[in-house]
């Protein structure tokens, strides 16, 4: 096995150039195989799991999925705070920050970020929740595609641009799960789900999350510092990719619902029993609304 992770690292290198060695010895980072393994087996889970699921009865999940939505909301706000105010303090330019350019700001960030990449990890618990209960329909293309990339890619993002013009993303999407985490936390609490109303603005912010991280990219392919062009260029494309998919998801799921509303003759969604995210909503007439993250 270390055979074949050394070849797999010096082909990686060769490829890739050299790594940061500020991120040598963190937890899952110098071998790229059990990332990607992890993603397989996470893959295989949403694969097997309906079939195991299917003549079983859902779980509630309620108790676990409250705590683990808050653990999400005080972790993701933990990493907005502290990556917002490394780069603050640490007098990161706007435009463009290299990787090298501010020691003590960049160790910070490289650790913050860490816990970033890992959170990616944590995530794939999104899914087996969706299957452990049974909400199928929320396992979108959009869904696996968002849960499966960014942990593959924020292996490369710690091993080669760890820290420097992106922590920006990084910090827009924590701040943007400190929203959406504690929404889905609430929600689990009956009680308290009638009185949730930001549900729609979540993907709104989501997009201007994606907007945001695309001007700030072309900011430093225009007005270059040293950090990598070719990472800034993969970044656009990526976000590109995110904009279209969460684009459609949400003209999908409340533009042409709110016309399916006005028409129920034309709708056979107004046929479902107003479930949201699997938890049972207040408005029987609405129709299933997908979660994305």
């Amino acid at each position: 096995m270390e055979t074949f992770n050394h070849k797999l690292n010096a082909y990686i290198d060769s490829w890739m150039g050299p790594r940061d060695q500020r991120v040598r010895g963190m937890l899952l980072l110098d071998n790229y195989p059990p990332t990607f393994a992890l993603t397989v087996m996470y893959l295989l889970i949403v694969w097997m799991g309906p079939k195991y699921m299917k003549h079983r009865q859902p779980y509630s999940c309620r108790a676990v999925m409250v705590f683990y939505n808050l653990g999400l909301t005080l972790l993701s706000f933990y990493m907005f705070y502290e990556l917002v105010s490394a780069a603050w303090h640490g007098g990161y330019n706007f435009y463009c920050q290299n990787t090298h350019s501010a020691e003590e700001a960049d160790i910070k960030v490289i650790n913050v970020l860490w816990w970033y990449y890992f959170s990616k990890l944590i995530e794939f618990m999104d899914t087996f929740f969706f299957i452990l209960r049974k909400n199928n329909h929320q396992i979108t293309f959009l869904h696996l595609y968002h849960h499966a990339s960014m942990l593959n890619i924020w292996w490369f993002v710690m091993n080669w641009i760890p820290c420097g013009h992106s922590y920006f993303g990084a910090s827009l999407n924590s701040f943007i799960h400190v929203v959406m985490y504690s929404y889905y936390g609430l929600s689990a609490i009956p009680a308290i789900r009638p009185y949730l109303w930001w549900k729609k603005y979540i993907t709104q912010l989501q997009l201007i999350q994606f907007f945001l991280t695309v001007t700030q990219t072309t900011l430093a392919v225009i007005w270059p510092c040293g950090f990598p062009i070719g990472w800034l260029y993969f970044q656009i494309s990526y976000m590109f990719t995110l904009i279209i998919l969460f684009m459609n998801f949400y003209i999908q799921t409340y533009k042409k619902s709110g016309s399916q509303r006005k028409h129920p003759q034309n709708s056979s969604l107004l046929s479902t029993n107003g479930h949201a995210n699997g938890t049972p909503s207040t408005d029987f007439t609405a129709p299933k609304k997908l979660r994305v993250d």
